[in-house]
């Protein structure tokens, strides 16, 4: 009786959620009144606990664009629009982990619809946009390596002008905008998402012979050209939860050693919790004592952060000093009126209220990490030389990895500059916000984090010592670059200790 009840259940569960997706309309309009609620909602749940929001931008000029955002919602608007409003707004606070968000049903609907997108993967710097993957196969003029001057008659840069209003990032880092939008894929979403999906596109770019020439470039529909792409006998081998598992926990992080070259290459692509971090870390360090490695390249040039006691612990292996995590730490506030919309609110709530305390500047301050330094581990130390790749997307905890390795005389950052800011960042506990009328989703950071109060409040990313910057050769050839660059500074130290 009790499997009858429970296939019932299920049964009903899913017939819900087919009529739930069948129903959902993104070109579905809100009335002025709903938009403006949601909106309303968005603006003092922002004020009320955001710890960063007048960082960067001044409270008169933050003013100034909610009250911008105010006047675009007279009219009704799809889910789609009312976002792209949201998006330029919170992009004007500077922090980088203040991102708005589609409905979870957008996102399922997208999946399994007709929408196109702009096919070019580019990567993206100052003055230069270098195409990485072309998502139509057929095309033979718009490869990798081929430079792009121009999309639909309006020039890169004018372009990258505009996206760039709607991105987030910590302070005025660039370097971080530059490199989300050279993320796989992401050129493309954002393109289409703020100048619309468009079936075919006049792309500019610069030919072999060095003059710039038009091409016409057809839209890739995800839905229907992913399946046209399944071609052959389909037949695959299903991997067991165990091989799956493997795979991830390879992809977040993983160890190379050249022992005849004394050599280790690290990849952390995250610190997040559930990889099995802490053990990977205890076992590589060592691995690396037992093999006498003297060389340790570090990439975490993917890595977005995560858990700050895994970036911590990492820290600890290679440091020679205690340090710090930060100078301060603190939440604007315990509570928010509109409670009821934040995700996860009872539970931040109950650590707010056992783990900080208000201080003199009416602040609540997790006093833990201001006040508590971080010793060396004395077992299994790296006391080699350690090279740290870093970049765009190096952000949140692994810019505190990066900034704390700074000025360690054994260690050498290598590459661009971190995408977290160097002074601090808004962070910490990060609900999800979702809004009742259009459920758009946006990201609330609750704590104020300063890494470094003697730092420059200029909005950057940790700075490398040795600089290496993209170039068209490289990227046309599928060369590292910056992992190159670091074995070139091992071979220079390798002469330098045995010449």
């Amino acid at each position: 009786m009790r499997v009858i009840r429970n296939l019932f259940l299920i049964s009903l569960f899913c017939a819900g959620c087919g009529t739930s997706r069948l129903a959902y309309n993104p070109f579905h309009k809100f009335s002025p009144k709903e938009v403006a609620a949601d909106y309303t909602i968005f603006e003092d749940i922002l004020k009320q606990s955001h710890p960063g929001l007048y960082w960067y931008t001044p409270a008169d000029s933050m003013e100034a664009y909610f009250n911008w955002g105010r006047q675009q919602l007279k009219d009704s608007v799809t889910e789609p629009q009312f976002r792209k409003i949201l998006s330029y707004v919170t992009a004007k606070i500077d922090c980088g982990h203040t991102s708005v968000k589609a409905p979870k049903r957008f996102v399922r609907f997208i999946d399994s619809s007709s929408f196109s997108i702009f096919p070019l993967s580019l990567k993206l710097w100052k003055d230069t946009a270098v195409v990485v993957a072309n998502l139509i196969s057929k095309d033979t003029v718009l490869k990798r390596g081929t430079v792009i001057t121009s999309i639909n008659k309006k020039r890169m840069q004018a372009i990258l002008d505009t996206l760039f209003r709607f991105l987030p990032a910590d302070g005025k880092n660039d370097t971080h905008k530059y490199q989300t939008l050279s993320n796989r894929g992401a050129f493309g979403s954002y393109y289409s998402n703020i100048f619309g999906n468009h079936s075919s596109y006049l792309v500019g770019y610069v030919d072999s012979n060095g003059h710039e020439s038009i091409d016409t470039l057809t839209a890739y529909f995800p839905f229907r050209d992913s399946l046209n792409r399944i071609t052959g006998s389909g037949i695959f081998k299903k991997r067991s939860k165990r091989e799956r598992k493997q795979d991830e926990l390879q992809s977040a992080r993983s160890l190379e050693l050249k022992t005849n070259e004394q050599t280790a290459f690290m990849d952390v692509n995250t610190f997040s919790k559930g990889y099995r971090l802490k053990r990977f870390f205890r076992r590589s360090f060592r691995l690396l004592r037992r093999k006498d490695i003297h060389y340790l390249v570090i990439d975490v040039r993917g890595n977005g952060g995560g858990n700050v006691m895994n970036s911590t612990l990492l820290t600890k292996f290679l440091v020679t000093h205690p340090f710090k995590l930060a100078d301060s730490l603190y939440a604007l506030s315990r509570r928010n009126n509109h409670s009821r919309y934040i995700q996860n609110y009872f539970f931040n709530r109950l650590f707010m209220d056992f783990a900080t305390r208000k201080r003199a500047d009416g602040y609540y301050h997790f006093g833990y990490f201001e006040r508590h330094y971080f010793k060396p581990k004395k077992k299994n130390h790296f006391s080699g030389q350690t090279f740290v790749l870093t970049g765009g997307n190096s952000f949140s905890a692994t810019a505190l990895f990066a900034q704390s390795l700074k000025n360690e005389p054994a260690t050498t950052l290598v590459g661009e500059e971190t995408g977290g800011g160097a002074y601090g960042n808004s962070a910490w506990l990060i609900p999800d916000v979702v809004l009742p009328h259009t459920k758009t989703r946006f990201r609330l950071p609750l704590f104020r984090l300063v890494i470094n109060k003697n730092l420059p409040k200029n909005g950057r990313g940790v700075q490398p010592e040795v600089e290496v910057f993209p170039t068209v050769e490289a990227i046309k050839n599928g060369e590292d670059y910056k992992m190159n660059k670091a074995i070139e500074l091992i071979q220079q130290s390798r002469l330098t200790r045995h010449p």
